[in-house]
């Protein structure tokens, strides 16, 4: 098995030691495979995508103004 080490803050590490109990390398194993897994997925969906980078940034920004005006967070 290969090493990865990781940087954290003071007060994560100080959140940390306060569950000895938990294994954290276990943790951080299975947050990197979910996310891997959710790329994979990602990957495979967009395969035949024809849209560009520009294309989903624009629909993004639409999709969170709608959410805004419908939270009633923009005026």
């Amino acid at each position: 098995m290969t090493s990865l080490t990781l940087s954290v803050s003071k007060e994560m590490k100080k959140l940390m030691d306060e569950h000895p109990e938990i294994n954290w390398s276990e943790v951080a194993r299975q947050s990197i495979m979910q996310k891997l897994l959710l790329l994979e997925k990602m990957d495979k969906l967009l395969k035949n995508s024809k849209l560009t980078e520009k294309d989903t940034i624009e629909i993004g920004r639409k999709v969170n103004a709608g959410i805004a005006k419908k939270l009633g967070l923009t005026k």
